[in-house]
């Protein structure tokens, strides 16, 4: 497999003879203020411009939209990828929302959704604490997000876990599946008074703990306001942790090969 890291959670990844555009966000850097109640609110989004051309970007045979937050799915991105792209989402209300937005191959991820031999299996999590989710407003805001996992015949196992904190149903995800790569959304983005939303440096060395041998695909960083930890410091986290074979922090616009 190749993963491509774009920007944000946006990655391009070749998998089973096939290659997916995962979460695009597609606006030009500053488009949109920052997300309102979190960290460095003042700063515009996206924080850095694409580093490919879209029309590369979009040579792809399916898109994952794991939920519809503004820097997962934006509004260049409605307009720009063609209508009738392939595109897997979480749910019926995902669904219906791109379905309004014009596209005709909307399809909702399951427990095992085949692409010829390829397979995907939607993972849960939770986009902040039980604290947070106690609060309706919050919960509503927060909503739901996916994760999954990718499996084929000649490849090795992929999850992408997408974005939630760390939760038992994650570690069981990894006990369960075993995957050799997995990406994490690792920027540690922070709502004001509730803290983190997604995970950061200590889930890194908690996803060594639980999964020895695999190697961990750090994104979702240096793009958005709300997201504190930097590639640098997770770099040096890891070597402090010893643990830095095992941890990629690549680039925009870098490719992976595993």
């Amino acid at each position: 497999m190749n993963i491509t890291q774009i920007r944000n959670a946006t990655q391009r990844i070749t998998f089973g003879g096939k290659t997916f555009l995962v979460d695009p966000m597609l606006a030009a850097k500053g488009t949109y203020p920052g997300f309102a109640g979190t960290a460095r609110a003042e700063i515009r989004n996206p924080t850095v411009e694409l580093p490919i051309d879209i029309d590369t970007l979009l040579n792809v045979d399916a898109l994952i939209v794991t939920h519809l937050h503004e820097d997962h799915w934006d509004e260049a991105a409605a307009r720009i990828v063609p209508k009738d792209k392939p595109i897997y989402v979480q749910n019926d209300y995902d669904a219906q929302v791109l379905r309004e937005q014009g596209f005709t191959q909307v399809n909702v991820l399951a427990q095992n959704t085949m692409i010829g031999d390829i397979t995907l299996r939607k993972t849960g999590g939770q986009h902040g604490s039980d604290r947070a989710y106690a609060i309706p407003q919050m919960a509503e805001r927060l909503g739901d997000a996916c994760g999954v996992i990718f499996q084929h015949p000649e490849e090795k196992t992929l999850y992408l876990v997408g974005d939630t904190i760390w939760r038992d149903e994650v570690e069981t995800n990894m006990q369960t599946f075993q995957p050799d790569v997995v990406i994490l959304n690792a920027g540690f983005a922070h709502v004001i008074g509730f803290g983190p939303i997604i995970m950061g440096a200590e889930d890194v060395l908690k996803t060594h703990f639980t999964l020895p041998e695999a190697q961990i695909v750090a994104t979702h960083m240096e793009a958005i306001n709300h997201c504190l930890l930097t590639r640098a410091a997770l770099q040096e986290y890891a070597r402090d942790n010893q643990i830095a074979q095992f941890v990629n922090v690549p680039e925009d616009g870098e490719t992976l090969t595993f």
